[in-house]
């Protein structure tokens, strides 16, 4: 079946119009809580930390360097033979101008309570963004097709594929500047059971989205994060 026909399949049926605007309000949510996690900074998830760093380095904005990053990954998609959908593509550019946005608004935060305030909040606000957008079934984020690609490459397990992909990308984010801390420990503790718990409250009846499934066939439970 080639990508076309099915995007096509993904637009049908009477739930369409309701996935979409969960798919577009939980992408940019997630923009928003990363934003949050930034200001809190108390640390950040994985994949932020090398955003964060990557901005560092090379003085674009956080958000811009999470598009470049994502449609990067994407190109990775290629040899290990994902298919992205209408999700994959607008994860790449709805979350970062999200999060650029959120930033522009919200200023920085002074004073160790605020900050906690926003931590939590921020990774609250993850889960259930991760929860919409995942439930809305238009196909995985790039880093989340990138795992999945390589659990089914490699025949390795979800877990170690995850696991090894993060470390490395903490480090490499830690070594670039990115904020590591405590923040970062929370999250990587609470977002699995958020995310669980959000998809189970944003689920929609399988029916009519049959066609829609993962497109590496992982389920949808394996996948916490853009």
């Amino acid at each position: 079946m080639s990508i076309a026909s099915g995007l096509r399949g993904r637009l049908t049926g009477r739930h369409v119009p309701r996935r979409l605007a969960q798919l577009y309000i939980g992408l940019a949510l997630y923009g928003i809580s990363s934003a949050l996690l930034v200001r809190g900074g108390l640390g950040l998830e994985p994949w932020g930390v090398l955003h964060q760093g990557l901005a560092e380095r090379t003085g674009l904005t956080i958000g811009v360097v999470s598009i470049i990053v994502g449609a990067a990954v994407l190109l990775l998609w290629i040899p290990i033979r994902q298919r992205p959908g209408l999700g994959t593509v607008s994860n790449v550019f709805v979350i970062g101008v999200a999060m650029d946005g959120t930033l522009a608004l919200v200023p920085e935060i002074d004073g160790l309570a605020p900050r906690i305030a926003l931590l939590v909040l921020g990774i609250v606000l993850n889960g259930a963004a991760t929860g919409l957008y995942i439930a809305a079934r238009f196909g995985p984020g790039p880093r989340d097709g990138l795992m999945t690609g390589l659990h089914r490459l490699t025949g390795r397990s979800i877990r170690l594929v995850r696991t090894a992909i993060e470390i490395a990308v903490v480090a490499t984010g830690f070594l670039l500047g990115g904020s590591v801390g405590a923040g970062t420990v929370l999250y990587a503790l609470a977002i699995g059971p958020l995310a669980q718990f959000f998809l189970r409250r944003f689920a929609i009846p399988e029916q009519d989205t049959s066609s829609t499934v993962v497109a590496s066939g992982t389920p949808k439970q394996a996948i916490l994060r853009p």
